[in-house]
């Protein structure tokens, strides 16, 4: 069983930044890429970006130029660094595994972007 544990979430003013991290249990990355989902209250999940095995990246058009996705593989843990922050941010964001699809899930931390 894979355990995926997010953090690195808070409070910040639009145009900041934050990055948030992913620490997988084991050895993970050979067998799985990793994406960052996130969710606003009442809307659905939508996918934010992903990182292959091999370290290919893909960005949902909303957060393109903005986040970087990256991965430590000697270190198990993933990354999303968040950059110009904006309002329509907010939510909670969830790592997890990825193939063709999400598999395991982290718990989430909540981003919020406001003055």
């Amino acid at each position: 069983q894979v355990q995926l544990v997010e953090s690195g979430g808070g409070l910040v003013q639009p145009g900041g930044s934050l990055r948030l991290s992913c620490a997988a249990s084991g050895s993970i990355f050979a067998l799985y890429g990793m994406a960052w989902y996130r969710q606003a209250p009442g809307k659905q999940r939508d996918l934010v970006a992903i990182i292959t095995r091999s370290g290919l990246t893909h960005y949902a058009d909303s957060v393109k130029d903005r986040f970087t996705i990256s991965k430590d593989n000697a270190n198990n843990t993933a990354y999303l660094q968040m950059n110009s922050l904006k309002p329509e941010d907010t939510a909670v964001y969830y790592c997890c595994t990825y193939r063709s699809s999400p598999t395991y899930w982290g718990q989430g931390t909540q981003v919020t972007v406001s003055s």
